[in-house]
């Protein structure tokens, strides 16, 4: 059994192949790279337990490697050597972020010592890390837990934006988290401190939405015995957040459309006209293009309030989500409903990256809720999880999409289901083919041979269908 996985970089390719070796002797698995960009690539693409690279290399040198493992792989350790060695060069490195500093040549207790501590120190970082939500250097904000590029990528904008006055478009599906990415933008906001009100258009009907929103003055109808201020009021130098737009009538849309462009509305009933000091930010889950096409929302109401926008994928569209958002409301909910239950089982995990989660967010919350409180011990078991994903039939689904084949043997007929779910699970882990092979129970050597057999050698099939 390999003691660890370990990537050696030094362009001297009798020192590099000596010492990998001797690694392979003291039962490490060792992959050599010649070269910087070689290295680079390996970091990319692969999951190492340590990185010993020489500093001195002819593209550059190891501090730029040690940079780009600090940037892709938070914890992963990396000592560096060189037969220039000098306590400038030792300093740097170590102030750098390096693990450890070498000097040429490399002897062979202080190698493995270093090595095991580099190990052991890996280790550690995990299991604290995991401890809070798994990869800690990925959650950007205490309010969204995220991993995924696309989501990283909506995150730079929000930094971009969010002191700006601009009008903001979120939509997405029903608990991807539009309320919470709202709350964002207002908390990096220079607005932070004012207040932050959220409404619901959906929930109410057309006159009682235009009260809500604008207020109105004793008389204006029925029910109105007192004047009283609306949200855009209670929102002065703050954030009113207005969900379920696309639900907004005609001629409230008239309204919005005057105090977006404007920022000036009347109260219901009222003829003095106030100033709007809030930045407005709105979500839908509906199409609102084709809600124009269709004349059910006003053009002009689009274009203005569609000013920036910002679209949440689905998390089956980023499932490497699932795990940090599962043990963040693992460890929650555990806290709130009394019960000490602090972590998956690994097949439990597995079904709920699988599942394909129409609700969301909400929706793993809901589950992860119920198995907290029908589980019997402190890890979360597949019997714990609902029948409709320990039954799904997301198997069944990539089965029946292989047509039929004319003289096909049933080896032949497996390959496609075989491709389709290596791959699903190959996306939904980023492309880290270790945790593949641990998602899939086999070792990574017997990955590397299917994905070799079934066209899978390289990242581009990830947009496969």
């Amino acid at each position: 059994m390999s003691q660890g996985f370990i990537l050696l970089v030094d362009d001297d390719l009798h020192v590099l192949k000596s010492t990998a070796a001797w690694l392979r002797e003291n039962d490490f698995s060792v992959t050599e790279a010649s070269s910087l960009s070689t290295a680079h690539a390996a970091i990319a693409t692969e999951t190492f337990d340590v990185v010993i690279s020489d500093i001195r290399l002819q593209e550059g040198d190891g501090f730029e490697l040690l940079q780009q493992a600090q940037k892709l792989q938070y914890s992963l350790p990396v000592i560096l050597f060189t037969g220039y060695g000098t306590l400038e060069t030792a300093v740097e490195a170590i102030r750098l972020g390096a693990f450890d500093f070498l000097s040429k040549p490399l002897l062979d207790d202080e190698l493995l010592k270093a090595i095991e501590r580099a190990v052991a120190h890996k280790i550690n970082e995990e299991k604290v890390t995991q401890k809070h939500s798994r990869r800690v250097d990925s959650i950007r904000t205490n309010h969204f837990l995220t991993s995924d590029p696309n989501m990283q990528n909506i995150f730079d904008v929000i930094d971009t934006i969010a002191d700006t006055k601009a009008t903001v478009l979120i939509t997405g599906e029903s608990g991807t988290g539009k309320s919470r990415i709202a709350r964002e933008i207002h908390q990096r906001s220079s607005r932070r401190n004012g207040p932050f009100i959220e409404v619901a258009c959906g929930a109410l009907s057309e006159t009682l939405l235009e009260s809500e929103l604008f207020g109105h003055v004793k008389g204006a109808f029925t029910d109105a015995q007192v004047d009283k201020f609306g949200k855009f009021h209670q929102a002065e130098a703050g954030t009113i957040f207005l969900d379920e737009i696309a639900t907004a009538s005609p001629a409230m849309q008239v309204k919005l459309l005057r105090i977006l462009q404007d920022f000036q509305f009347e109260q219901v009933g009222g003829s003095q006209t106030f100033n709007a000091d809030t930045r407005v930010i709105l979500a839908t889950n509906e199409n609102l293009s084709d809600l124009v096409e269709q004349g059910d929302f006003r053009e002009d109401l689009f274009y203005r309030i569609n000013v920036i926008h910002l679209e949440l994928p689905p998390l089956r569209h980023r499932t490497s989500d699932i795990p940090i958002l599962a043990d963040f409301f693992l460890e929650k909910l555990s806290d709130e409903l009394g019960k000490s239950v602090d972590r998956f089982s690994i097949p439990a995990m597995d079904l709920l990256k699988t599942h394909p989660l129409p609700g969301n967010i909400r929706e793993l919350q809901n589950i992860i809720e119920r198995a907290v409180l029908l589980g019997k011990s402190s890890e979360i078991q597949i019997e714990d999880l609902p029948e409709k994903i320990r039954y799904s039939d997301s198997v069944s689904a990539a089965v029946e999409i292989i047509p039929p084949v004319k003289r096909q043997t049933l080896k032949q007929a497996l390959e496609g289901p075989e491709r389709k779910i290596i791959l699903n699970v190959l996306n939904g882990n980023n492309w880290n083919r270790n945790e593949t092979a641990e998602t899939l129970g086999i070792n990574r050597t017997t990955l590397y041979k299917k994905m070799k057999k079934l066209g899978l050698e390289t990242p581009r099939v990830a947009i496969e269908h």
